[in-house]
């Protein structure tokens, strides 16, 4: 994270205008503090991704905090929408390099740099911008590996960085929210207690939801008897009940949610 931090801030003295990608499951959780204070002087477009598996209310309350006289937001699907929706509100922040240039007969080259937390869809949308698949992609954390300039046409560079996380988590319940969305490695994660506190979550925010996948389930113990996860011997298979029930949030099996 580290070496992906120092050569977003080495290739920054390049851009114009970045492209900062959120989860709209978690917007304000997607916030790396540090990539705010290296992109802090920069135009920014924030893309508010995934909206999909979101909910969209509750998003929407949200959104204010993402626009200024420096950025802007757009909501968006990666896998529906045209990348050229994201363009045009890029071009739109860099009007006065175009302006400046075309005043001299020049048409301008804007360079944006793409950010965001691993799994955002990030790379998905760099393959939208690009019209083509330039870029690896995966529903997984780290599938982007290094920075790399692509032409997208039109007198727009952009430079895809990895997926980055903060260098150190300290708020612990944003922590839980990234790996949630698939954000932190599951290799690293104990799936029983990340399902319990998800669960918990939602039970107290989208009851109605709950009740509609698993019935009078709302623990996972519960859970494990009505999907009749059981190991040999009878005992539950909570690792298995846990690691579906995330797996059902990831996919949008549970219904839209906004953690945030």
């Amino acid at each position: 994270m580290h070496k992906a931090l120092k050569d977003i801030e080495n290739q920054l003295k390049k851009v114009d205008v970045v492209i900062y990608v959120l989860d709209a499951r978690i917007p304000l959780s997607s916030l790396n503090p540090s990539l705010n204070e290296i992109a802090e002087n920069k135009k920014i477009l924030y893309v508010v991704n995934k909206i999909d598996l979101a909910d969209l209310e509750r998003v929407k309350v949200l959104l204010p905090q993402l626009k200024n006289e420096n950025s802007d937001y757009i909501l968006f699907n990666s896998n529906a929408y045209k990348g050229s929706l994201i363009l045009d509100k890029v071009k739109k922040l860099a009007s006065d390099k175009i302006e400046k240039y075309k005043s001299k007969g020049v048409k301008a080259t804007i360079r944006v740099m793409v950010i965001g937390i691993p799994n955002c869809g990030k790379s998905s949308i760099v393959n939208n911008l690009c019209k083509k698949a330039k870029t690896l992609t995966g529903n997984r954390a780290g599938v982007t590996k290094s920075g790399q300039w692509l032409n997208v046409g039109d007198g727009i560079e952009i430079y895809d960085t990895p997926g980055t996380l903060y260098p150190n988590i300290e708020n612990q319940e944003i922590a839980k929210k990234l790996a949630y969305v698939g954000s932190v490695r599951d290799e690293v994660l104990e799936f029983t207690s990340l399902a319990t506190d998800l669960l918990s979550i939602l039970n107290e925010k989208y009851p109605s939801l709950i009740s509609k996948r698993y019935g009078d389930a709302k623990n996972l113990e519960d859970i494990a008897v009505l999907r009749k996860y059981v190991k040999a011997g009878g005992e539950l298979d909570l690792d298995r009940t846990a690691y579906m029930v995330v797996d059902d949030f990831r996919k949008n099996r549970i219904g839209k949610i906004t953690l945030d």
